[in-house]
């Protein structure tokens, strides 16, 4: 044995090794391992990463998803029993009934909500009447568009007007529904106007040229069909066949904010789909609203003393406390609005774009997020905001700010109204979205996008709670003075 040792060192078949340095272990040369695999006693180890490691191929963690879901699921068991046996059951589904329904007069045999909607109707109507009135050269552009802009802006005043003298006799829950309707509806109006601009500037020109109506020209879906009319049948609406009272209320209706001559649509409506969905509306609105009375609300009310305070570990404590039930009833409302909600709308009316979001948790920045999670905005602002502001000749970055100036007051205009308590705090938190942009940025190119994925989260689970601590401290403030704190701040079992 010594013998061929000897003879094999002499010939120079067995030689010593150095390890060889590399950022990864696969891509170690091929000379050696052919070495060790001509050996007898076939060798057992490889050049391979951990798990664990960054340069790993290794993706499938299901087992250790099954793990982060049974303490998630553990830890919620713990709050809802700690919850439950803390302040009892508060769930009481007649108080959103009375807030909802109970409001809609004010006690003296006035409806301010339904003059509200009325109203709502008015302006749509008023918008139809000023663009036909445009198609028909009665008044030109310039006219029109101070008669739009009237009507818009008169969408968002109105309901201030009304709330500050209706507030003591009708609450914030029935006003915060008449402004989701009012904001709405100015997008609407303002995509019914701007695309029908184009529209018409489209139909003069071509009259213009070929002095008389072009021949219809069919129209092809992404599908490869014919686009659906209105009413349902395979049909072409041209300018101005579409300044009708049912074109206009169906675009109100339908869940989107960007308007067409033709909307894709769809053969049939899918009875047991829209079965499925509107019992998640109805089952979900009513486990959202129960979790916000039972959760949301005693967390908040014990957070007002130690926030106004200033007390920063306490308050800190109970921001983490409030923070995951407040994002899960979020996610619950995402769901419920987004999909279960805009998916009924679309199938009553047979609206065939069903794409209301993309997959937003899978974002790897800000801005990602915000382009994923709410389509319907996020084309309204691009069609509307975006590419006219390009177009103008302004830079990307310009263009991004305006659109987050315009999201930030719409956020803030949506709290501050229905509450009658006029802060910045969302339109603040909006404009942190910028820096928050670059942040989560410079993250996913440093870091990976796994970094810049849990900074999208953070953002999500943390800036929301804080934010209801704000409004709810400053609502008490503002409406019951500072001397009240020490009262609402307690709450009875």
């Amino acid at each position: 044995m010594h013998a061929n040792l000897g003879a094999g060192e002499a010939h120079g078949e067995l030689r010593l090794r150095r390890v060889k340095s590399t950022s990864r272990a696969q891509e170690i040369v091929t000379e050696d391992e052919k070495q060790r695999r001509a050996q007898p006693d076939k060798p057992i180890h490889r050049p391979k990463d951990s798990l664990f490691s960054w340069n790993s191929t290794f993706q499938d963690y299901e087992g250790v998803m099954n793990w982060a879901f049974l303490l998630l699921f553990l830890g919620g068991t713990r709050l809802f029993l700690e919850n439950l046996n803390k302040y009892g059951i508060r769930v009481d589904p007649s108080f959103w009934l009375h807030a909802i329904f109970g409001n809609i007069s004010d006690g003296t045999g006035e409806f301010p909500t339904l003059y509200l909607i009325l109203y709502t109707n008015a302006t749509v109507l008023l918008c139809l009447v000023f663009e036909k009135l445009l198609a028909r050269d009665w008044i030109n552009w310039t006219m029109g568009c101070t008669l739009h802009v009237i009507n818009l802006i008169s969408l968002l005043v109105v309901p201030p007007v009304v709330i500050n003298l209706k507030y003591k006799f009708i609450g914030p829950v029935t006003f915060l529904l008449v402004v989701i309707m009012n904001s709405v509806a100015f997008f609407k109006l303002w995509s019914f106007a701007d695309a029908n601009r184009v529209y018409r500037l489209k139909y003069r020109s071509d009259t213009s040229r070929n002095n008389q109506n072009l021949a219809p020209v069919p129209m092809i879906n992404q599908e490869g069909g014919a686009v659906m009319g209105r009413r349902g049948k395979e049909e072409i609406v041209h300018y101005p066949e579409n300044l009708g009272i049912m074109d206009i209320y169906y675009f109100w209706l339908a869940p989107t904010l960007c308007y067409e001559l033709n909307f894709p649509k769809m053969q049939r409506v899918r009875k047991l789909f829209l079965m499925r969905r509107v019992l998640e509306v109805i089952a979900g609105t009513n486990i959202a609203l129960a979790l916000i009375q039972q959760w949301i609300i005693p967390s908040v009310v014990n957070s007002l003393i130690p926030f106004s305070r200033l007390e920063f570990g306490n308050a800190a404590e109970r921001l983490l406390k409030i923070a995951i039930p407040n994002h899960l009833i979020w996610l619950t409302w995402f769901y419920l609005i987004f999909h279960s909600f805009l998916n009924t709308m679309g199938e009553i009316l047979g609206f065939a774009d069903r794409e209301f979001y993309r997959d937003w948790w899978n974002a790897n920045n800000i801005l990602t997020f915000w382009k994923n999670w709410n389509l319907p905005v996020h084309r309204w602002c691009v069609r509307h905001i975006f590419k006219p502001v390009l177009k103008s000749g302004y830079s990307v970055q310009s263009a991004q700010v305006i659109v987050f100036f315009i999201s930030a007051f719409f956020h803030e205009y949506l709290i501050s109204v229905p509450l009658r308590v006029f802060k910045v705090y969302a339109f603040m938190g909006m404009f942190l979205q910028i820096p928050l942009i670059f942040l989560s940025s410079w993250l996913e190119r440093v870091a990976g996008p796994r970094a810049g994925n849990i900074c999208v989260w953070l953002s999500l689970i943390i800036g929301q709670p804080l934010a209801v601590m704000m409004y709810y401290h400053d609502f008490v403030v503002e409406h019951y003075g500072r001397e009240l704190i020490n009262y609402f701040g307690q709450l009875d079992a």
